[in-house]
């Protein structure tokens, strides 16, 4: 392990070191004492023990470096300079805070220092701080990304994929590990038997560095050389700076499980302490000076808290605010106000026949030829595989793999990479192969790719398309492959959802997707995948929650989207030779939603079907149809009914799967027995 015995620093830089330490615990004292007087309440995790590793860390980067911490991170927060009144004004859930009282102590960020994100969640940040050092690789900057975590993120999935990803991609990203020696209430001997986490760093061929995490000076000589690495395109560092927690997990918690030794030995010998000793035995200052020093930290601090408490909370306004970069779009709104989307600019004047597919690839090829900011990032979607069914072949040829990567199997570190990028001012096209691998990264985008913009009270957008292939319905498959899950994304807020039935709104829509400033799941419905339509050339655009009549008719409204829009038509030809007028509704997209639309068709037919893929039990159709009934109540000929997949597991067996799936055959059955009430 790395310890500083002689420095080259100037007595200046000496001190600035010993300043932030000082001022990273002060602060941290100052949100201990606010608890514990019931002045503010929420969960906190203490720093004390961490300090010498931020102010080292910190020391080494330029203002306009990123920075990515975790929930133990005030002291990366303070080192990285986020103005204390803003941080203070956060922490006690106040208007002028660094997001509006929106993120509080565990979803801190503050762009303006470089702080882009403090998650919440244990590993989740070292995907996202990828896609922070991707953005800057690919305008040709310099700029790094410190991706702060704790020990126990190295027994998380996230862990290996981002470091696996940053290898790879020679990504400009120094991972630290800040081992305080328990991954929250346990200790390291009972969740791994490695002893020394830098050297996980060459499983990835990238350089690693064990250091006193004590010891500023040191962490400040390990960092500025992974900077330097990083700087020059030499690719990512891990650096395990080691050091002892001073506390329990969190705030008020108890410290049984700690070794009461070795605890005890910390807490005797603090890393500030230590530093202030061996700044007076330098002679770089005496004790007088550290004390004046101390005193005007200490006031500042208190003058922080002082102005957090004074300052305004956020109005009631703002509970609706960054939900989406445009309020308009927000489901509550749209239901309440049933307002008419905005007619688009959908008027072709020439259409070629092509397929689902191709008008994807089309979509975006026109995308990467007109904004250098857009780039793709997924599985096997390189040339010569150019994609799973082929939709992004040729793309990597016309455009380079800088601007089309193909990336190893790892959602997290997919959707992560695309989440940090987006962040940096990036629109990057991320594929998830098959609609059910969403599972494996949902955490990145529920938790980080639809929440950010609000978390950080609208100071970050993530304008980010995830590409998504639904499977069912074409054989082969199973279970796992074939599932269709729109109604887990719309219980997100944050996440607008597309999902297309022709080539030419798959072309339009997408486009729109890719320019829009919010995080969006673009479905493609595999089979609706090589039936041939009328595509429009050029550059065109669906706006999105703008949804479309696919067939009009008088006597009830089949709401549907994808694949299942023919069933819907099919179904409508055949009740038609009953003399039953059915109108096909397309909704095109889920989020936003056009309730206008649905309101329109339905209180002039009084009867509708809602059809969906998805399992009907707790499918979005149930949304549609409560929609419906608390807006034309006592204004409809009958209930609202749904037609959607059995709540079964995908067959794999051909007779079964057609079972489990709607098909035209039910949806006639359930407008029959509406007409016969």
């Amino acid at each position: 392990m790395t310890t500083a015995t002689a420095t080259n620093l100037a007595s200046d830089a000496m001190l600035s070191l010993y300043r932030t330490m000082v001022r990273i615990n002060e602060t941290d004292k100052a949100v201990t004492r606010g608890l514990s007087a019931g002045e503010i309440m929420f969960q906190y995790y203490p720093v004390g023990g961490q300090e010498a590793i931020s102010a080292g860390v910190g020391a080494a980067l330029r203002a306009d470096d990123f920075v990515s911490t975790t929930y133990r991170g005030i002291h990366d927060i303070v080192a990285k300079g986020t103005p204390l009144n803003d941080i203070f004004a956060e922490l006690y859930g106040k208007l002028p805070g660094t997001c509006k009282g929106k993120g509080g102590p565990m979803h801190l960020s503050d762009p303006a220092s470089g702080l882009m994100i403090t998650t919440g969640i244990v590993g989740a940040g070292l995907p996202i701080a990828n896609g922070l050092g991707l953005a800057e690789q690919l305008r040709g900057t310099d700029k790094v990304c410190v991706c702060n975590f704790g020990d126990g993120a190295t027994s998380i999935g996230a862990f290996h994929e981002a470091l696996n990803l940053a290898a790879v991609w020679k990504l400009p990203v120094i991972f630290v590990c800040q081992n305080n020696q328990y991954a929250e209430y346990t200790s390291l001997a009972e969740y791994t038997l490695t002893k020394d986490f830098s050297k996980r760093a060459a499983a990835y061929e990238m350089t690693g560095v064990r250091v006193d995490g004590t010891d500023p000076v040191a962490v400040h000589e390990a960092a500025t050389a992974a900077v330097a690495r990083a700087r020059s395109g030499e690719g990512p560092t891990l650096i395990e700076a080691v050091c002892h927690r001073l506390q329990g997990h969190s705030f008020g918690s108890d410290e049984g499980h700690m070794d009461a030794a070795a605890l005890a030995a910390a807490r005797s010998d603090t890393p500030v302490a230590r530093f202030r000793r061996r700044l007076i035995d330098a002679g770089i200052a005496t004790d007088a000076a550290l004390k004046e020093l101390e005193a005007t930290i200490r006031k500042e601090i208190d003058a922080a808290s002082d102005y957090a408490r004074k300052a305004p909370a956020p109005e009631a306004a703002e509970l609706y605010t960054d939900v989406f970069a445009d309020t308009a779009s927000i489901p509550d709104h749209v239901i309440a106000t049933a307002t008419p989307r905005a007619a688009g600019q959908y008027q072709p004047q020439s259409e070629r026949m092509m397929t689902f597919g191709q008008a994807v690839n089309e979509a975006l090829a026109i995308a990467l030829e007109a904004d250098k900011n857009v780039f793709l990032l997924g599985e096997d979607i390189a040339d010569p595989a150019g994609g799973v069914v082929k939709t992004t072949y040729g793309l990597s040829t016309r455009f380079g793999r800088d601007r089309v990567r193909p990336t190893p199997i790892a959602e997290q570190a997919i959707v992560g990479a695309a989440i940090g990028a987006a962040m940096a001012g990036m629109k990057p096209v991320a594929e998830i192969m098959i609609n059910d691998f969403l599972m494996v990264c949902m955490d990145q985008v529920s938790n980080h790719a639809a929440k950010l913009r609000y978390m950080s009270g609208g100071k970050t957008s993530v304008p980010l398309v995830i590409r998504t292939l639904t499977a069912g319905f074409v054989g082969s498959f199973g279970a796992q492959h074939s599932q269709s899950l729109e109604a887990w994304l719309a219980h997100t807020p944050g996440i607008k959802i597309v999902y297309p039935s022709t080539p030419a709104e798959a072309k339009g829509l997408l486009l729109s997707a890719i320019d829009d400033p919010d995080p969006v799941v673009f479905f493609e419905s595999m089979r609706a995948y090589f039936a041939p339509g009328p595509v429009p050339e050029g550059d065109y655009r669906i706006p999105l929650g703008q949804a479309d009549v696919k067939r009009r008719g008088k006597d009830l409204t089949i709401i549907t989207y994808g694949w299942t829009v023919g069933e819907a038509l099919a179904a409508a030809e055949t009740l038609a030779k009953e003399g039953v007028d059915a109108e096909v509704l397309d909704l095109r997209t889920i989020v936003p939603l056009d309730v206008a639309a649905i309101l329109e068709s339905v209180g002039r037919t009084k009867r509708a079907i809602v059809l969906h893929a998805a399992t009907e039990f707790g499918g979005f159709g149930g949304e549609v149809a409560s929609i419906i009934h608390s807006r034309l109540h006592g204004q409809l000929a009958a209930p609202v009914a749904r037609v959607g997949a059995r709540y079964t597991p995908v067959p794999f067996a051909a007779g079964l799967e057609s079972l489990h799936f709607p098909q035209a055959n039910r949806v006639i059955d359930a407008a029959r027995a509406m007409l016969a009430r």
